[in-house]
């Protein structure tokens, strides 16, 4: 079974196999155009990371949709990443429903508690959510999730290198083949294609998005204005807001949010 080319027209594409006799789930895709889309939405905002933040991000987007990918279609997923050298948030989420996935990265207000900790959230269809936290070391987002899966979701799962922006996630299931699991490398993943017998289970597009506009930033700023108007304002009739999810900047309006609260205060 080819593991080949997976960009598709709208957004990109990520296939999953079963590798039969090693009862081994492989998800695979090539991220170049959800790169390029991230990069899109930084010009489009005015607001750019240093390098080394941003290749973090990049990694914790693309280790959160192979994840997301192998799990339920009625899951959605979050994943906040706390580091303490350097000193910075990476947040990544994920909707398989919509299979939208969008990050960012906070660096400023950042409260250092003294350790390194990976938080996941999920959410399921008529389900309350679930957190799950574990602390971790390193910096390498495919090396975070790994521990997370050993620690939390108590089976094992790997991250590969297939190409520059090409990555590859392994997890074992019910009975796979731990020996084989845990000598896979980069070469090894390669050539998968060859050694094994790979089942197409699924093929699943996924593409940039936060679904983010200016009346989602009401419920936040309504019970703020209904204790301290004056200092949300100030003396200006609008504020400019900035998403947590993707930080993209929103103008609210005094005028709009006025209007939001009355209509949602009616009895």
């Amino acid at each position: 079974m080819d593991i080949g080319d997976t960009e598709t027209a709208e957004g990109f594409e990520v296939r999953t196999y079963f590798v039969r006799e090693r009862n081994a789930l492989v998800a695979r895709a090539e991220f170049g155009a959800l790169y390029v889309d991230y990069y899109l939405h930084q010009g489009q905002y005015g607001y750019h990371h240093a390098p080394e933040h941003d290749a973090m991000l990049k990694e914790a987007l693309a280790a959160l949709t192979l994840h997301c990918a192998s799990r339920p279609w009625n899951e959605a997923w979050a994943w906040t990443i706390h580091f303490q050298e350097p000193l910075l948030n990476l947040f990544v989420t994920g909707d398989n429903r919509r299979g939208i996935i969008v990050g960012q990265i906070f660096t400023e207000n950042v409260k250092d508690d003294g350790r390194n900790l990976f938080c996941a959230d999920v959410v399921r269809e008529r389900q309350d959510s679930r957190r799950s936290s574990v602390e971790f070391s390193g910096t390498r987002a495919f090396g975070i999730v790994e521990q997370f899966y050993a620690q939390s979701e108590q089976r094992p799962a790997r991250y590969f290198h297939h190409g520059p922006e090409d990555f590859v996630m392994v997890s074992a299931q019910p009975g796979c083949d731990l020996s084989w699991f845990h000598a896979l490398d980069d070469e090894k993943v390669r050539a998968l294609d060859n050694a094994e017998t790979l089942s197409l289970l699924e093929q699943r597009s996924y593409r940039w998005g936060c679904g983010c506009s200016q009346e989602r930033m009401f419920p936040i700023l309504a019970p703020i204005l209904r204790t301290d108007s004056d200092g949300l304002f100030g003396e200006e009739n609008s504020i400019r807001i900035s998403c947590p999810r993707c930080g993209a900047l929103h103008v609210v309006t005094r005028e709009a949010l006025e209007a939001y609260f009355e209509e949602t205060s009616q009895p």
